[in-house]
């Protein structure tokens, strides 16, 4: 079953991101999805070093250059393609990532076995 996030017009090449909530371990949390390099990749929102959120303000992923995927509290720096940190207090250490799908002009999600649909 995939869940549709948002339309694709609304992920603009290294812009903010669209947050979307799940279920992880049990517990809600939030994941995100950007757009870079003309392709869609999301991740669960938590730093590899601190499960902490990673935005700076709601769905601001990038740091300044739109190069990377930054962690507002720590400043571990990830590769949007990969989730891969190559900077600050995780370096090797990778965020989660997502299967996203983009067709028909939305971004489609496929939950997995750890990150899953939030139910009611």
């Amino acid at each position: 079953m995939q869940i549709e996030i948002c339309p694709s017009v609304e992920l603009i090449e290294r812009g903010k991101g669209v947050r979307f909530d799940v279920m992880t371990e049990g517990s809600a949390a939030t994941a995100f999805v950007v757009r870079y390099d003309s392709k869609v990749h999301a991740y669960l929102n938590r730093c590899a070093h601190v499960a902490m959120e990673l935005d700076w303000n709601e769905g601001e992923f990038f740091e300044s250059s739109g190069l990377y995927i930054m962690c507002a509290t720590h400043g571990a720096v990830y590769t949007p393609e990969q989730g891969k940190c190559v900077g600050g207090p995780c370096r090797g250490a990778s965020l989660r990532k997502l299967l996203v799908e983009e067709r028909d002009g939305a971004v489609f999600w496929q939950p997995d076995d750890v990150v899953r649909a939030v139910t009611f």
